[in-house]
């Protein structure tokens, strides 16, 4: 499926001059590597999310920052919009190319700088794998909290820009929550810091503007994340539950109980299936539902906690309650967990992974409802999310060579997404918004407030050059979106003209 950037809803971009703009690269950056011809490109025509493809018009892989300085520069100059991008794991079309623009891949910006044990930080080019930057720090004992289940080939830099999180952000935060400075380049090759190597910096907080900005505000060329230190011991409780309301009412009593675990995921039937036929985990099979609950810290208590957890999930009417009893069995139930998502991709031809979240109290009845939405579209749903701060993941399984499944795949999406915004959540937790969720965004805000994240972008990038078509719509995108979608009766932004 080719998703091009539609002029007629997001703005027309200027003419490109490609000959012009390769002829300036090959004369001012020449040991640039640049791919032009069709069979170069193809390999990045998509993201992780690879039912949206485009051929961009050039690729460029630059190794050093005046390479990446010159090309922004050129971009300006000769009016090319400019894509970032990373490993090419994002699930939401962000890194998706354009037909019209440059792809700026920051794959060779992978040295870890320095590590500071004592300061517990990390310094980083985009580039480095999110779990190569704990593997770094482990000789001392420290690691990088936000894991998410791609960590094995992920870059830091998409992290930043996606504001990624992962099966232990409930307790230790979100990318934006472990990131202490960035370098970043503007649109046209201007360097800046934003943060510090301190715990504040004076000022507005620019960092946290700029973390999950899907490369709309600038190319991060350096990142300093926190290091913490690995915990003294970590445990795993797995329960049980013969429905997927109580499981997801579990959660909450969790919570309530005063309890912060360190990860507190949720798998459905379908998943639980899927996983241990792949991993082997040990799962239940028979289960409606598994939560999986992880404690750490001193050993003493983590100890105390694995009971009080218990009770709570015995009294919530868990089946069965296991724990752990060694390490290797601790990680082989998060080995189903983090390998859940090619494991569902076993048992379908495609499957799209939809990425919302809700207040926990809403998840019996939003997770009633999917099922309900899944009979509609005819599209079985796995679910299997981070429960613990309402990170759902529905993956909707599909079969893209029968006409018309994508179609009801990305429909059944949208309901899901416009869902979790009707129960006070968001349409996306950690996956970003790029491609995918753009007409989503126009039911999560109104025209007041996109308007004002247009006026922000405009200020690090007044010719809207820097990943356009993304993250944020055009107004007229949201009129003609109000105008298939009617909204409990009203459409939304009724002060815009439909035609």
């Amino acid at each position: 499926m080719n998703i091009l950037y539609d002029e007629a809803v997001d703005g027309v971009l200027p003419d490109v001059d490609k000959k012009a703009l390769l002829l300036a690269l090959q004369t001012q950056v020449p040991d640039l590597k640049i791919l032009h011809e069709p069979e170069e490109l193809k390999p990045y025509e998509c993201d992780g999310l690879s039912a949206y493809r485009t051929t961009p018009m050039l690729v460029v892989l630059p190794h050093h920052l005046e390479q990446v300085q010159t090309v922004l520069r050129l971009c300006h100059e000769h009016k090319v919009p400019v894509v970032a991008r990373g490993a090419g794991t994002g699930l939401s079309g962000g890194a998706l190319p354009l037909e019209k623009g440059l792809l700026l891949v920051m794959a060779r910006f992978n040295n870890i700088l320095h590590i500071d044990a004592a300061a517990r930080t990390a310094r980083v080019q985009p580039g480095v794998r999110n779990l190569a930057i704990s593997q770094a720090a482990a000789p001392y004992g420290l690691y990088y909290a936000p894991d998410p289940s791609s960590q094995i080939a992920c870059s830091i830099g998409g992290n930043v820009a996606e504001n990624a999180g992962g099966v232990h952000c409930l307790k230790y935060g979100l990318t934006v929550h472990n990131v202490l400075q960035v370098e970043i380049l503007t649109v046209d090759g201007e360097h800046l810091t934003l943060g510090s190597q301190a715990l504040d910096s004076p000022g507005l907080d620019l960092l946290a503007l700029f973390t999950g900005s899907e490369g709309m505000l600038g190319v991060i060329t350096e990142v300093t994340v926190k290091l913490l230190p690995k915990p003294q011991t970590a445990k795993v409780l797995l329960a049980a539950f013969d429905s997927v309301e109580k499981a997801g009412r579990a959660v909450g009593d969790i919570i309530a109980a005063g309890i912060i675990p360190g990860g507190l995921e949720m798998m459905d039937n379908l998943a639980i299936r899927a996983a241990e036929d792949f991993i082997h985990a040990g799962y239940p099979v028979d289960a409606e539902a598994i939560l999986l609950c992880e404690l750490d810290g001193v050993e003493a208590d983590v100890h105390d906690d694995c009971e009080r957890v218990r009770q709570v999930l015995e009294l919530a009417g868990a089946t069965e309650v296991r724990q752990a009893q060694d390490e290797a069995e601790r990680v082989r139930f998060w080995a189903g967990r983090k390998n859940a998502f090619p494991a569902v991709g076993r048992l379908s031809p495609d499957y799209y992974c939809m990425d919302g979240t809700i207040p926990r109290r809403e998840l019996p009845g939003v997770l009633q409802a999917i099922a309900a939405l899944s009979a509609e579209y005819d599209l079985r749903v796995a679910n299997v999310f981070h429960a613990g701060d309402g990170n759902m993941h529905p993956l909707i399984l599909f079969d893209a060579n029968q006409p018309g499944e994508l179609d009801r795949a990305e429909a059944l999406g949208g309901k899901i997404l416009e869902l979790c915004v009707k129960v006070g959540g968001s349409i996306t937790g950690e996956h970003g918004v790029g491609r995918e969720k753009i007409n989503q965004m126009c039911a999560q805000f109104n025209s007041d407030e996109l308007t004002l994240f247009h006026a922000v972008k405009a200020a690090f990038d007044p010719g809207g050059l820097l990943n356009p078509g993304k993250n944020i719509p055009t107004l007229h995108r949201c009129a003609e979106f109000g105008a298939m979608h009617v909204h409990m009766g009203q459409l939304p932004f009724p002060e815009l003209e439909r035609f």
